[in-house]
């Protein structure tokens, strides 16, 4: 079992930064790709920004030059820096994790979620 712990959420004002972290702990052989994703309320979860363990990133259009995501391989751990936020990235940002274990088997995983609350 895998556990994904978030941290580092909280109340900004616009204009404002704040950076996210998230821990992943366990039985892991190796992490693949981790991500950040985020969900407003009555909104669909979706996708912020993602990193492979080669350290390529993708990132959603309304995040690009904002936010910048980044992992820690020896550390299990990813980050988002969230830079110049604004009340729209006002959400529910879960991190996410695919993970091989020691029989070679991948499984996703996701953390329980930060609350994340840009005022205007």
């Amino acid at each position: 079992q895998v556990q994904l712990v978030e941290s580092g959420g909280g109340l900004v004002q616009a204009g404002g930064s704040l950076r996210l972290s998230c821990g992943a702990s366990g039985s892991i052989f190796s992490i693949n790709a981790m991500g950040w994703y985020r969900q407003a309320p009555g909104k669909q979860r979706e996708l912020v920004a993602g990193i492979t363990n080669g350290g390529s990133t993708n990132y959603a259009d309304s995040v690009k030059g904002r936010f910048t995501i980044s992992r820690d391989n020896a550390k299990n751990t990813v980050y988002l820096q969230m830079n110049s936020l604004k009340p729209e990235d006002t959400a529910v940002y879960y991190c996410s994790a695919t993970v091989r274990d020691y029989d070679y088997n991948e499984y996703d995983y996701w953390g329980q979620g930060t609350q994340v609350t840009v005022s205007s």
